[in-house]
Parts: structure tokens; sequence; C-alpha cells
């Protein structure tokens, strides 16, 4: 059964290590803030000046001021620190953050990514991905494995504008968690009742398989 949007955000968490800066795209990403592992810290940093996010507020406790990215309300940690723009890029640039989750259109099995543009519809730009992808440590990406009409969004070539070239290094998505290798995606799990078959027919782009593939542990 392929894995809902909290469910991906959910294994994506289990990435995360004691001390690790995170940046949280926008879209499924930002639910990882809701996940975090017991006994381990991680500072959150948003891109528009936070760093020490939390998770997002109750029901009726939202500060309409306190927003990330995505311009979804959130909350901070104690600690928490507020800056420019500026400030937050020279953070990104400077190679502090150590591990990106981002949203994506399509993946390649050589790990570029599109995740900004589909010609002919409303988009709001960029925002700061392609700093990102150029600067972090560490690329996971979040994504649904095939569009709404069926057609592998994990490719062997990007149809659209790419956001970067050979920056991911793991994909999990609604049906598996692939890392991105020379040789293309290494299947390393699969979702719960989900079959290595399904995978295979849901990717374009070349996926190896080695031995017994098990299903993620939620």
């Amino acid at each position: 059964m392929a894995l809902t949007k909290e469910q991906i955000a959910q294994r994506i968490a289990q990435e995360l290590q004691d001390g690790y800066y995170v940046n949280l795209g926008i879209g499924i990403p930002t639910l990882v803030a809701n996940y975090i592992p017991a006994g381990i810290e991680v500072i959150l940093q948003s891109e528009n000046g936070i760093l020490g996010m939390g998770e997002f507020p109750e029901k009726g406790k939202a500060d309409a001021d306190l927003i990330n990215a995505g311009k979804q309300t959130v909350t901070v940690l104690p600690g928490a620190a507020f800056f420019d723009s500026s400030t937050s890029f020279a953070m990104i640039r400077g190679g502090h953050v150590d591990l990106t989750v981002l949203g994506a259109f399509e993946v390649t099995d050589l790990g570029d990514i599109a995740s900004w543009k589909v010609p002919g519809k409303m988009v709001k730009g960029m925002g700061g991905a392609m700093d990102l992808v150029a600067s972090a440590k560490n690329i996971v990406v979040a994504m649904q494995h095939c569009s709404k009409d069926g057609q592998s969004k994990l490719l062997k070539e990007c149809t659209l504008p790419l956001t970067g070239v050979r920056c991911v290094k793991k994909i999990v998505s609604d049906l598996a968690v692939l890392e991105v290798t020379d040789d293309g995606f290494l299947l390393l799990e699969r979702a719960p009742g989900v079959s290595v078959e399904e995978i295979r027919k849901a990717t374009e782009g070349r996926l190896i398989v080695k031995g017994e593939i098990p299903e993620m542990r939620l």
C-alpha cells in the first residue's frame, strides 16, 4: 500500500542525526518537523530567516506572524534565532546545512532534480532550492513515485527545467526508499505491502535490486 504524505515524512525523519542542521523544503518535507525521533537534537533552518523551528502549532494556537518559507505557521524552540534573508542564504551557501529535504517533480537515476517549474502553470519560483542543492552536504527527496496519470517521476532524464545536477543522494517516495548510485536507483526498502515488481513498473530510470528488499519500518 502506498504511503501517505505523513508516512513519507515519518520515514525521512529516520535519516536525521543528533546535531544536524536541517532545511525542510515546501510541501511534504515540512511535515518532517512533526516526526523528529526522541533523544536527538536537530536544528531546523528556514531560508526566510529562522533557526530552531519546532513542530506545527496546535489548532487555535498559531501565531500568524511566525511562518516558514512556505508561509505556513510554525512554532519555534527555546533559543531560536531570527535573522534576515541574506544571513540565511550565507548559512546555506557556506555549507552549514547538513541535510536538505526537498520535494520534486522529477528525479533522474543520476541524481538530477527538477523541483521548481511546470511549463504553462503558475509557480512562485524556485525559492531557495537551487542554492540548497548546490550547497547542502546531503539531499533527500520526498515525492510521489508516479504522477496522477500513472507516469513515472523517477526517470532516465528529466523533462522539466533542472534545479540541480547529480546532487540527490536518497529518495523516499510513497512506494520505496532508494539510494542514487552511479549505476542507478538502488532499492533499499519498499512500502508495506508493495512488491518489488510494482516498484519496477513504476520506475522508468535504472533500478538496482539486490537480494531481499525489506519493508519500511515506520
